[in-house]
C-alpha cells in the first residue's frame, strides 16, 4: 500500500514543483518585463531629463529593514519599515547605521511611508487605512487619520499639502489639517499612465517616485503628474533585485544638498551624485 501511495504522490509532487517553477519563472520575467518595459518608453521620450548618477559616500544599513519611508532630518536618518510583526520607526546615525531611538509598531499593521510635517512624523499603513503622528524627538503617538486607500509612500509639497501613493498612478494631495483629499493627479508619460509608484520625496518642487519592482526614480510635476525626468539607478547595489530587495528609500539633505537612497533589505545606503545625460 505504501508503495502504490508512493507512486501516486511521486508524480504529483514533481508536477506540483513544476507548476511551482514555472510560476516563478514567469513571476521573475515579468518583473524584468516591467523595467524593461518602463526603460524603453523613458529612453525613447527625448524631452525628458534622464540621469545616472556617482556614489559619493556609502554607509552601513540594517539588512533586515524592510524600508518602506525614509527621510533626513537635521543630520539624522528617520526611516519606517515594514512587514507584519516586524514594522518600526526609526531614528538612525547616518555614519555608523546605529539605531539611536525606535519604536515598534503593533503587528496588525504594516508600516509604510514616512515624512516630516511641522515636527511631527506622519506614517502610513500599508492596508489599515490608517496614518500616525509622532513627536520627531520623542516618537511619542501624538494621533492618528484615516485614510481610505492603501498607503505607500508619503511626502509633502512647497504648498503644505501631504502627497500619498497607494501603488496605483495616482498622487493624493491631502490638507494637514484634517486630512481631507484636496486633489489627485496621475503621473503619465506620453499619455500613458505609469502606476506601482511607491516611496516618495519632494526635492526642488518636483516629486520623486520610486517605481516598484524598479531601478528606476521617476521625477514628477506636482501640478499634473506628468513625468518630467527619469533616474537610472542599475547597479547600485548588488544584492538588489527586481522581487523582494528593491530599491525603495529617498532622503533629501536640502541644506547641504545631499541625495541618499538605499533598498528593501539593502545592507548599504549610499549617498550619490546626479549627473545629467547628455
Amino acid at each position: 500500500m505504501k508503495k502504490h501511495l508512493l507512486l501516486v504522490l511521486e508524480p504529483i509532487s514533481i508536477l506540483f514543483l513544476v507548476f511551482f517553477l514555472l510560476i516563478f519563472s514567469v513571476s521573475a520575467h515579468s518583473l524584468v518585463q516591467n523595467q524593461e518595459w518602463l526603460l524603453n518608453h523613458l529612453s525613447k521620450n527625448q524631452s525628458l531629463t534622464k540621469y545616472t548618477y556617482q556614489v559619493i559616500a556609502t554607509y552601513p544599513h540594517d539588512p533586515q529593514a524592510f524600508t518602506q519611508g525614509l527621510i533626513f532630518h537635521e543630520g539624522f536618518l528617520y526611516e519606517s519599515t515594514g512587514l507584519y510583526g516586524e514594522s518600526s520607526l526609526r531614528k538612525i546615525d547616518l555614519r555608523s547605521g546605529k539605531v539611536l531611538l525606535e519604536k515598534k509598531i503593533d503587528e496588525i499593521h504594516f508600516a509604510e511611508g514616512l515624512t516630516l510635517f511641522n515636527n511631527l512624523l506622519i506614517q502610513l499603513t500599508w492596508k489599515s487605512h490608517l496614518g500616525f503622528l509622532y513627536d520627531v524627538d520623542t516618537f511619542e503617538h501624538i494621533g492618528s487619520f484615516d485614510f481610505p486607500y492603501e498607503g505607500w509612500g508619503i511626502t509633502h509639497d512647497d504648498n503644505n499639502n501631504l502627497v500619498i501613493s497607494d501603488g496605483s498612478d495616482t498622487l493624493r494631495f491631502l490638507d494637514p489639517k484634517n486630512f481631507l483629499i484636496t486633489k489627485e493627479v496621475q503621473v503619465h508619460l506620453n499619455g500613458l499612465m505609469i502606476n506601482q509608484l511607491n516611496e516618495l520625496e519632494f526635492i526642488n518642487g518636483k516629486v520623486y517616485a520610486n517605481v516598484w519592482h524598479t531601478d528606476l526614480i521617476l521625477i514628477v510635476e506636482p501640478d499634473d503628474g506628468e513625468v518630467i525626468g527619469w533616474i537610472n539607478l542599475t547597479g547600485l547595489e548588488e544584492q538588489s533585485d527586481l522581487s523582494k530587495n528593491v530599491l525603495n528609500g529617498i532622503a533629501f539633505d536640502q541644506a547641504n544638498n545631499r541625495f541618499f537612497v538605499t533598498g528593501k533589505l539593502w545592507p548599504h545606503l549610499y549617498e550619490i551624485l546626479l549627473i545629467e545625460e547628455r
